[in-house]
């Protein structure tokens, strides 16, 4: 049986001014308000304390078989994210200190896989903000058995499109069609901005409830609540 490939053409990619600004948003705070898009929370950061934004550029390649990842990292853009479906591999490591190194020089601002990795002394030395399942020493090969390239894939449990707008943090993982990315840094830097001054209220001995609300709705339903004596 012959290999099978299906390679599509690159994204377009979204506006490097509202990437910019979705590097400002905190995954958190979308998830505030947003309940779809959020990638399976067991694929995690590798380096903590990053948060990126970016393009989706996706790959789907099947167990052991690596060779089309090995060719997409030739063509993938600055501020590209790389986001691979794995086809439900849990063994192999797609992902090592070669592909951190051929990232980094195609200046892509990381990566997501839903499936193994490996080499992570690798990756944080180098700074490769990439999120995944754990480590696996087990790692694939060039066997060209097949695969996809800018197709819609399953990552986490998420449909991700060649083109998302793809926010990647400590916390997790969103996925924003891309005419939607201005509406929610907008509504995410403004929710981040009142933080402030409420996080301020509170150091200064304001009760939470009262400030929440989350108290006027006890009362609406339980009524009055004693003040303290």
């Amino acid at each position: 049986m012959g290999s099978t490939f299906d390679i599509r053409p690159f994204p377009r990619r979204i506006d490097a001014e509202v990437a910019a600004r979705l590097a400002e948003v905190e995954t958190a705070t979308v998830g505030h308000e947003r309940l779809h898009g959020f990638l399976d929370p067991d694929i995690r950061a590798v380096i903590p304390d990053r948060r990126i934004a970016g393009t989706a550029v996706t790959v789907r390649i099947p167990g052991a078989d690596c060779a089309l990842l090995h060719h997409a990292l030739g063509y993938v853009q600055e501020g590209d994210v790389l986001v691979i479906d794995r086809c439900g591999d849990d063994r192999h490591a797609c992902w090592g200190g070669s592909l951190t190194v051929a990232a980094k020089a195609r200046g892509v601002a990381g990566a997501v896989i839903d499936g193994r990795a490996t080499d992570f002394g690798d990756i944080r030395r180098m700074d490769l903000p990439l999120w995944c399942r754990g480590p696996s020493p087990v790692t694939t090969r060039l066997l060209a058995h097949g695969g996809a390239l800018n197709v819609s894939v399953a990552v986490g449990g998420v449909v991700v499109n060649p083109g998302d707008a793809v926010v990647a943090d400590e916390n997790g993982i969103v996925v924003l069609p891309p005419e939607e990315a201005q509406v929610w840094v907008e509504y995410a830097v403004a929710e981040q901005a009142e933080e402030v001054p409420f996080n301020e209220a509170l150091r200064n001995g304001e009760r939470l409830g009262a400030l929440s609300g989350a108290t006027a709705m006890i009362e609406e339903s339980f009524g009055p609540i004693p003040a303290d004596e």
